[in-house]
């Protein structure tokens, strides 16, 4: 299609789409799509990750253009480039890490401030070791009655295979997305969980690369170079959302361990992100995302997921993630390949509506502020209320419950589709890791912290 074709058609669907909210207003009296957008033209950023779905979706959807956007998304080459040109402004809003906005709000990730008014995904991560760790690991697993590794598998397994490379002299390096991030924080979870010290950070000390104390060093790779550089050597496991851990298993390298529900279940691992003053200068455009992010959301899950092997077509061309259909069918479609051939249903790897409908808990935000603080990003003692504080800065329910609300007025949704928008706390209620047992409250984030055998507690510092 010529430039000159495309734009007259994009200006025409701008007239007809202020044309249907003129007649709107004159037949019902009500406000639908009555207040423009400030920003028409739109560029979002994401990495090449399953997770970025939602966004692909309202753009192939024309979810986005129903609410008179004009978006262009483009892949970023790393979370730190996408962090620094949302920030910058060169970027309108983004795919990103859960706990970056809280990295904003607390000051660790630098000045900008960031703001998150919809959750892209739930779960979805995965840890994976190499063939020869997964070889050593496997000697001391038990079994089940199928005779296949019983799940989830602990680092407890892991540890003796540290301990051996580590007297041979080999160096032992897993690979993460991004510090002060979601798969920083998962792979340190499930580390300690099995007796292994992931290492603290220190900034005020200038320690940030969180090797104080470590038992296996934890660096920041590039989602698509996680088996790239895992086959050449340099790490030997990482953790890191799809397609990536199904990557390994296809390719023969690699073995996935653990997924994220089994550590923390329904937890927010992506976000879409803005920043706090394009939220107040563009009011309406910031709606207009969310509705049409809430929509492509709801497709993904709806009707049992029947619609994900269409979201797996689009998402594995070139310009979203990139990867094989069957890879990134893997994840998206309910399953999950550990070792090779051992596929086991894994039906909330991924969730992008159900149940929790996309909205930013506040609860969410807490679970990783007190990794944040176990691992020395937090260097001091907070109060429990700063916790909640901080949450509220940075998590945005307002203006979700905002969007959601004008998709009910507006007729595209139903209010059965959501939770009582009026009654809503934001605050999901205790529950425990499926790993270690361990019950998190929000409401008691210093108790949840003190509880961990390994990690910073109290007033204490690295």
């Amino acid at each position: 299609m010529s430039n000159s074709l495309s734009n007259y058609k994009k200006t025409a669907k701008k007239r007809l789409v202020t044309w249907f909210a003129t007649v709107a207003i004159a037949i019902t009296g009500l406000p639908v799509n009555a207040d423009a957008p400030e920003k028409e033209d739109l560029k979002l950023g994401f990495i090449k990750l399953t997770d970025m779905v939602a966004l692909a979706i309202a753009h192939e959807k024309g979810y986005f253009e129903d609410e008179g956007l004009y978006v262009q998304l483009e892949a970023q080459a790393n979370w730190k480039v996408l962090y620094d040109r949302v920030a910058s402004g060169e970027l309108d809003g983004a795919h990103m890490l859960a706990p970056m906005p809280l990295g904003a709000a607390t000051g660790i990730t630098g000045s900008a401030d960031i703001i998150t008014p919809f959750t892209l995904s739930y779960n979805g991560a995965a840890i994976t070791v190499s063939n020869a760790v997964w070889a050593e690991m496997k000697k001391t697993l038990p079994v089940g009655p199928d005779n296949k590794p019983v799940h989830p598998v602990s680092a407890t397994a892991l540890k003796p295979v540290l301990e051996t490379w580590k007297t041979a002299g080999k160096s032992f390096n897993l690979g993460m997305t991004f510090p002060v991030g979601t798969h920083n924080y998962m792979l340190r979870y499930w580390l300690a969980a099995g007796g292994i010290h992931p290492g603290f950070y220190a900034p005020e000390k200038g320690e940030n690369n969180g090797y104080i104390n470590a038992d296996a060093l934890l660096s920041v790779v590039p989602p698509p170079q996680m088996v790239p550089t895992m086959e050449a050597g340099t790490t030997v496991g990482y953790c890191v959302g799809e397609p990536w851990n199904q990557q390994a298993v296809s390719t023969g390298l690699g073995v996935p361990v653990v997924t994220s529900e089994n550590l923390w279940a329904g937890g927010a691992d992506k976000v879409f992100g803005i920043t706090r003053s394009f939220a107040e200068k563009n009011p309406n455009t910031t709606l207009r995302m969310v509705k049409a992010l809430i929509r492509a959301s709801h497709w993904l899950d709806d009707n049992n997921n029947a619609n994900r092997m269409e979201a797996v077509k689009i998402i594995a061309r070139p310009a979203y993630v990139g990867a094989n259909e069957q890879v990134i069918a893997n994840s998206m479609t309910g399953t999950f390949e550990f070792e090779k051939g051992d596929k086991r249903p894994v039906p909330d790897f991924n969730t992008f509506f159900r149940g929790q409908y996309g909205i930013p808990y506040y609860s969410d935000a807490i679970w990783w502020m007190t990794q944040m603080r176990r691992w020395g990003h937090i260097s001091e003692h907070k109060p429990d209320s700063w916790y909640m504080e901080t949450a509220r800065q940075a998590f945005r329910p307002d203006i979700y419950v905002a969007a959601a609300k004008a998709l009910i007025a507006d007729g595209t949704m139903d209010a059965k589709d959501f939770p009582d928008l009026d009654a809503i706390t934001f605050i999901k209620p205790p529950q425990k890791s499926p790993l270690d047992g361990i019950e998190y409250d929000s409401t008691n984030p210093n108790a949840y912290i003190d509880s961990f055998a390994i990690g910073l507690k109290g007033e204490q510092k690295p």
